[in-house]
């Protein structure tokens, strides 16, 4: 990671013109990176979203894993290299590559617009499974800008939420927020084939209605459920909704892909500022 800005001259605003259209913002919730093998209910949707949605001027997601400890950071090379950042798999997962193009500017200008938290620019990380398993079918030809900001672990949920607010206006210059977890995710507790254990229904249903309602600080405040500490044994997964709840504003909420995979892992995702499908 490094602190160097090499388009600090350029004026931030003038970037990205506004387009008189406000994007969408998405949490999609990814699964296994298997998931993005085949054909299947998940990625099925993923290639509708991108039909339906108008093309993005820039993408910026908001992985589960991209974790850091200080502050925040933002990609900002010109080729984001594809991370392969799981072990195990069918030897196909390790054989994709997502040719996106980076934007140095787009990331200063991110950079810039994030006024709660101190945010890098990185030339280290690249474009891990939570964003290439999914825009690899929103958008197969790789050919819109990408860059992923990071999490840490280390803020308070309150403050992943206030930088979401501060990313809003993102959208009203044809960039495309994703935030890309799970609502429910507890790896331990994961067994193939099994239902949905009760407390990985009540955090989702909770979670759920919390959104559906515009109540984001009741979701902001996960830990007061007695099931948290289950349905995330760490919270990785779950931060990337509250950057997309801050950048919802006052957009209506629409579900899509609400199963419970394997007993633990939520694949609920919303879109705010889609309209009804």
């Amino acid at each position: 990671m490094h602190a160097e800005n090499p388009v600090a001259a350029i004026n931030r605003t003038d970037l990205l013109p506004e387009t008189g259209t406000r994007m969408p913002v998405l949490f999609i919730g990814h699964g296994s990176p298997e998931f993005t093998l085949g054909t299947n209910e998940f990625n099925t949707v993923w290639k509708k979203l991108g039909r339906e949605i108008p093309k993005p001027s820039a993408i910026l997601c908001i992985s589960a894993h991209w974790v850091i400890q200080e502050g925040l950071a933002i990609t900002a090379m010109k080729v984001p290299k594809t991370i392969h950042d799981f072990y195990g798999f069918p030897e196909e997962l390790y054989e994709i590559e997502y040719s996106a193009p980076g934007s140095p500017e787009f990331a200063s200008r991110v950079q810039n617009l994030v006024q709660s938290v101190a945010v890098d620019l990185d030339y280290e990380w690249g474009l891990d499974h939570g964003t290439w398993s999914v825009l690899r079918h929103m958008y197969p030809d790789a050919s819109i800008p990408v860059v992923q900001l990071s999490l840490n672990y280390n803020q308070p949920p309150d403050l992943h939420f206030r930088i979401g607010q501060e990313l809003k206006k993102l959208r009203d210059h044809g960039v495309l927020i994703i935030g890309s977890g799970n609502l429910v995710h507890n790896l331990m507790m994961l067994r193939m084939g099994a239902h949905p254990y009760p407390w990985a229904v009540e955090f989702d249903e909770m979670v759920k209605q919390g959104i559906a309602k515009g109540d984001f600080d009741m979701v902001v405040r996960y830990v007061r459920s007695p099931v948290a500490h289950m349905a995330h044994p760490t919270n990785e997964h779950l931060l990337p909704l509250l950057y997309v709840l801050g950048a919802a504003g006052d957009d209506s909420p629409r579900f899509f892909t609400e199963s419970i995979f394997a007993g633990s892992v939520s694949m609920r995702s919303v879109a705010f500022g889609l309209g009804p499908s």
